[in-house]
């Protein structure tokens, strides 16, 4: 929906190019999801399109949503079709990592000397915890009305969410900090005892992980004052909304931000950018692509197995912004006196292609 067509044919055209410079065969199917559907087929999200998802190594989502479907009920609004894609694909991690380009620095909130260098892999548990907990509802206590959730995890959840943190934490820097209210609540002391006996069960330690337990509310203010000193947190569902998205203004730019959904390993994810629709900007060729572009990185690093893909897409972002590119969005987010170009989403798409080929001609050049 909105500005979705413009950014995926971007990211499209990138995953196509570095795929054919790396030799790996893509395939891609186009089904239609959200706010398209409804106007296609009168549902947010149509069997054939979930069935082609779930037959999919992965799954690329551009943006649902948008003004004209705000009036439908919450199940048949565009939004109600990725809430039943995740069910549909058993997602039950949500991964929202948070970068700071170093050219992007000023758009931050935080004084450059704290947010540099940061660079945070928020791993979200997606399907239990008290938004999904039962018994829950309204009813009388003591002659007046209450309301109440249940905040509640299996063992079994923990362990899974766990194991996904731990196996995207040996594709970093390795260190773990798993986030609870284990000083209040059961469902925390539950959660941080059953992390630890599986990463001593699965021998995380002698593989070069590192695990550290932090309280929420401590975990919300380091975020401010040292967000560097994280890699990898691994967190339930309503701790793990409100971090990722604390962590995502860090960064300055929403525009920038890619997430994920993914269920169990051989099973597809959903990959796709933090930022929305945007139906203002739609079809004026001004929306940034960059978080769609970094989603696809995120699907052939965490989705596809092909992280040299993941490090060519990744590092044509960086030399754009570095060469002093920018769609609007991004303006004022580069340090002072910097020397920029605004450019629109399709030219930002071209000068993508022109790193990606300029950096294949280089290594071209090296010995075998």
């Amino acid at each position: 929906d909105g500005i979705g067509p413009e950014i995926m044919s971007v990211a499209v055209k990138v995953l196509q190019t570095v795929a054919e410079a790396e030799e790996v065969e893509l395939a891609f199917e186009e089904h239609a999801v959200g706010g398209d559907a409804i106007d296609k087929t009168g549902v947010p999200l149509p069997p054939e399109t979930l069935e082609a998802c779930k037959r999919s190594d992965a799954v690329l989502l551009a943006a649902i949503g948008g003004y004209k479907w705000d009036n439908l009920s919450s199940k048949m609004r565009p939004e109600g079709g990725l809430l039943q894609l995740r069910a549909g694909l058993d997602c039950f991690a949500n991964l929202r990592p948070a970068t700071l380009q170093e050219e992007l620095v000023q758009g931050s909130p935080l004084k450059p000397e704290i947010i540099k260098g940061v660079d945070i892999m928020i791993v979200r548990e997606l399907v239990g915890g008290i938004y999904f907990g039962e018994p829950r509802g309204f009813e009388d206590r003591d002659g007046e009305r209450a309301g109440f959730n249940t905040m509640v995890y299996k063992k079994s959840e923990v362990e899974r969410i766990a194991r996904v943190a731990f196996e995207i934490a040996k594709q970093r820097k390795g260190k773990i900090v798993s986030v609870d209210k284990a000083n209040v609540l059961e469902v925390s002391q539950m959660w941080r005892q059953t992390v630890a006996e599986c990463f001593e069960a699965d021998g995380c330690e002698g593989e070069g992980l590192s695990l550290d337990n932090m309280y929420v509310d401590n975990c919300a203010m380091q975020l401010c004052s040292n967000p560097s000193q994280f890699d990898v947190i691994l967190t339930g569902n309503i701790f793990g909304d409100i971090l990722s998205d604390q962590a995502s203004v860090l960064t300055g730019s929403l525009g920038m931000l890619p997430s994920a959904s993914v269920s169990a390993p051989g099973k597809p994810g959903i990959y796709e950018p933090v930022h929305g629709s945007a139906p203002d900007i739609a079809g004026q060729d001004i929306a940034n692509p960059l978080g769609m572009v970094l989603s696809a990185a995120m699907m052939c690093r965490y989705g596809l197995n092909e992280p040299e893909m993941a490090d060519i897409i990744e590092d044509a972002v960086a030399d754009v912004l570095a060469k002093g590119y920018r769609t609007g969005d991004l303006m004022n987010a580069s340090p002072d006196g910097a020397e920029l170009t605004k450019v629109g989403c399709s030219q930002m798409g071209e000068l993508l292609l022109q790193s990606i080929a300029e950096e294949e001609i280089k290594l071209s050049f090296l010995p075998k």
